[in-house]
C-alpha cells in the first residue's frame, strides 16, 4: 500500500470507512447512521476479515467493536499498528463499556478515540468526521514530504558516481547523532537532511550541474545558490523546521571562509556541522570521477588537516574520528534497512516513465 496519496484533499468525498462489527444489527445501525454520499462504507464481520481488507484498500477511519468472537477490537488494534504498520489510521473503538482501565488497555493496543453505546447519532458522525479530517491532513503531509525525497533521490539519480549516497549519509548522521546524545527530533532531521540536503540541485541548470570539467567562477556562484534554492524549497513544511538549516548551512566552514552566509564556529547549527562531518567522510570513503577511495587511515588523515586548517569543528571531529578508528562498523548501511525516504517513489516514477517510453515506442510493457 504506498505511503504518499496525490489526490488526498482534507474535504473531498466521500471518506472511506470500515464498519468492524461481529453482530449485523449494529453494522446495519451504523451504516444507516452513515448513509449518505459522504461516506464510502464496508463492512467486515471479524477482525480477521478487517485485517485481510485493510491488506487490500485504502480506507480513512476504522469502527472497530471492541468485544467480538476470535480477535478482538484491541487485538485488531494491535495487528493494524503492528503487521500492517497503518500508525497513522484514525480507529474508533466502539464499546459498551466505561470501565476506565479496560479503555486505557484499548489506547495502548492503538485506538485512536472512543465511541460509547448507546451512542447519538451526531456525536458518531462527529467524532468520525473529526478523525478523518485529521487523516487526509496527514495524508498530505506524507504526499508533500514523499515527494521532496523522491525529487531529492532525483538529483543524486543524475550524478550517477555516488551510488546510494542519500541513505548513507542518513545512517552515518545518526549514527554521530545518538553518540552526541541528540533527541529523537533531531535525528530525524539528520536522517532527512540525508536525502534533502542538495534538493536546491534542482534550481541548477544542467550545463553546470553536470558538467565534466572544472567549473568558471561564474559557474560557481550559480552553483552555491543550491543551499539558499533547497532550504527555500523544503522551508514551507512545519515538519522540516530542524532539516531546513542543515540544507542551508551545509557548505559553511568553522574558520567563516565557507558560504553561503560566512557563518563561524557555534554560529554554524549543530545539526549542519555534523552532516558536514559524515557528508565529507562519505566523500572521501567512496570513489569519484576525479579521485579514487581512500582507505580509512587516509580519510582520518584528511580529517585530520581540514580540522587543523579551521574549516571543521575540531570537538565534534574528535568524536567522529573516534567512531571511524574505533567503532567503523556502525557505520555501514545495513543490508536489512527499510529507511525509504522517497525511494519507492522514486522507483514508481521510473517505473511510469519507462512504461511511458515502451508504449510510445510500440513495444510490450
Amino acid at each position: 500500500m504506498p505511503a504518499y496519496s496525490l489526490s488526498s484533499q482534507p474535504n473531498k468525498y466521500p471518506f472511506h470507512v470500515l464498519i468492524v462489527d461481529d453482530d449485523p444489527i449494529h453494522r446495519a445501525l451504523e451504516r444507516e447512521i452513515l448513509e449518505s454520499d459522504k461516506y464510502l462504507i464496508k463492512e467486515a464481520n471479524s477482525g480477521m476479515q478487517a485485517l485481510n481488507m485493510l491488506r487490500e484498500h485504502s480506507f480513512d477511519v476504522v469502527l472497530l467493536d471492541k468485544r467480538m468472537p476470535g480477535l478482538d477490537g484491541d487485538e485488531v488494534c494491535r495487528r493494524i499498528r503492528g503487521e500492517l504498520g497503518l500508525d497513522m489510521l484514525p480507529i474508533l473503538m466502539v464499546s459498551g463499556d466505561n470501565d476506565t482501565d479496560n479503555l486505557t488497555v484499548s489506547l495502548a493496543a492503538g485506538a485512536s478515540d472512543f465511541v460509547r453505546k448507546p451512542y447519538e447519532p451526531v456525536e458518531l458522525v462527529a467524532r468520525l468526521d473529526a478523525a478523518v479530517s485529521h487523516k487526509r491532513l496527514t495524508d498530505q503531509l506524507d504526499s508533500a514530504e514523499s515527494m521532496l525525497f523522491a525529487l531529492a533521490r532525483m538529483v543524486e539519480a543524475k550524478d550517477g558516481t555516488t551510488g546510494d549516497h542519500c541513505t548513507r549519509l542518513s545512517h552515518n548522521g545518526v549514527v554521530l547523532g545518538k553518540t552526541l546524545g541528540l533527541n529523537p527530533d533531531e535525528l530525524m532531521a539528520l536522517r532527512r537532511g540525508g536525502v534533502l540536503h542538495d534538493i536546491g540541485k534542482l534550481g541548477i541548470p544542467d550545463s553546470i550541474l553536470l558538467k565534466p570539467g572544472p567549473l568558471t567562477d561564474a559557474e560557481w556562484a550559480i552553483m552555491r545558490q543550491h543551499v539558499d534554492i533547497g532550504a527555500r524549497l523544503v522551508g514551507g513544511l512545519k515538519s522540516m523546521r530542524l532539516t531546513v538549516p542543515i540544507i542551508a548551512c551545509h557548505h559553511e566552514r568553522w574558520d567563516g571562509s565557507g558560504y553561503p552566509q560566512g557563518l563561524r564556529g557555534q554560529q554554524i547549527p549543530l545539526l549542519a556541522r555534523i552532516f558536514q562531518m559524515v557528508d565529507i567522510y562519505d566523500a572521501l570513503s567512496h570513489v569519484r570521477p576525479y579521485k579514487p577511495a581512500l582507505n580509512r587511515q587516509q580519510v582520518v588523515a584528511v580529517l585530520h588537516d581540514e580540522a587543523a586548517r579551521g574549516w571543521r569543528d575540531p570537538e565534534l571531529t574528535a568524536v567522529f574520528l573516534d567512531i571511524v578508528q574505533n567503532r567503523p562498523h556502525e557505520l555501514d548501511v545495513p543490508s536489512t534497512t527499510h529507511d525509504d525516504l522517497g525511494l519507492s517513489l522514486l522507483n514508481d516514477i521510473r517505473l511510469t516513465g519507462a512504461l511511458d517510453w515502451k508504449k510510445n515506442h510500440g513495444l510490450k510493457a
